[in-house]
């Protein structure tokens, strides 16, 4: 989207009379929030916040009156021009979330990035993670891991995330509505296997937090038996593969496929592997069969 920066350069020091502070929050025990974070929240004229209503839990101090941006899924391209202009003004900002660390499965990202075009300094407040929070709690390896964030609602399109994942040696973080994690856990048992070893971290700070390591399908069980554990918000921290095989592209086994077996025994195999619907496992097999004649 455009910005202004036709009317600032880059090294124009208009442009680094005010900051873009990107405030981390706490993601339930609203005495995580840090020092630092309090006092920038307490200062700034514009705080661009998720949802007002929450963020002003986080201003009880504050004296002075606050300006408010909404900066959320549904208007943040909206908001980012205004927000430049106050930038660009000399006017600091806040960016939040509702909690943690914005732009980690959260709005934000047009912004900052419109800011760093503007020529603005950026500057990281930084704080409470869930996805760090229940790495380091998990009791997986942490050397090296894979954020992916909330997986695809839709089952199909879920399995077949996963299925690119499986093989990952990295371990895998996931964002998960505790509601649903009774259908994530099968899926994953299913692609992964019921052994693989992971851990839910449930309500992370709040009064009932939670936080098991098991096998996946021990942990869907559990799951399962416990209704209050389908409550809140969680985050699922799996382990990477042990022996991580090399992954086979869809076309490649549809052309394999094809050379094998009739297209409606090749199409239910393809699906079943992939993950794909049948009916988009019959149009690559029939796109595969018609680059072969």
């Amino acid at each position: 989207m455009p910005v202004m920066s036709n009317r600032h350069s880059e090294h124009d020091p208009e442009t680094r009379s005010a900051t873009l502070f990107v405030v981390a929050t706490p993601i339930g025990n609203l005495a995580d929030l840090s020092p630092r974070a309090r006092e920038v929240l307490e200062r700034v004229e514009v705080i661009a916040a998720e949802d007002s209503r929450i963020s002003r839990r986080l201003l009880d101090g504050r004296q002075s009156r606050v300006r408010m941006i909404i900066v959320n899924e549904h208007r943040e391209e909206a908001a980012v021009a205004e927000l430049i202009d106050l930038l660009l003004s000399g006017t600091d900002v806040a960016l939040v979330s509702d909690a943690g660390t914005p732009l980690i499965s959260d709005p934000g990202f047009r912004l900052v990035s419109a800011t760093h075009e503007a020529g603005v300094t950026v500057s990281p407040i930084p704080g409470p993670s869930a996805a760090i929070a229940a790495l380091s709690a998990a009791g997986l390896a942490s050397d090296r891991f894979h954020f992916e964030g909330f997986l695809p609602a839709r089952s199909g399109s879920r399995t077949r995330r996963l299925m690119e994942l499986s093989d990952f040696p990295q371990t895998l973080i996931f964002y998960v509505p505790a509601r649903d994690l009774t259908e994530i856990l099968d899926d994953l048992v299913v692609v992964m296997g019921g052994q693989r070893r992971a851990a839910v971290a449930r309500e992370l700070t709040k009064l009932h937090e939670t936080i098991r390591r098991d096998s996946l399908e021990a942990l869907r069980d559990w799951v399962k038996a416990d209704p209050d554990q389908r409550r809140g918000e969680a985050v699922l921290v799996v382990s990477g593969h042990p022996d991580p095989q090399p992954a086979i592209h869809a076309q490649a086994l549809a052309r394999e496929l094809v050379n094998e077996l009739p297209p409606s025994r090749a199409a239910k195999i393809l699906a079943r592997l992939t993950g794909m619907t049948r009916q988009q496992a019959w149009q690559q097999i029939q796109t595969q069969t018609n680059q072969t004649k």
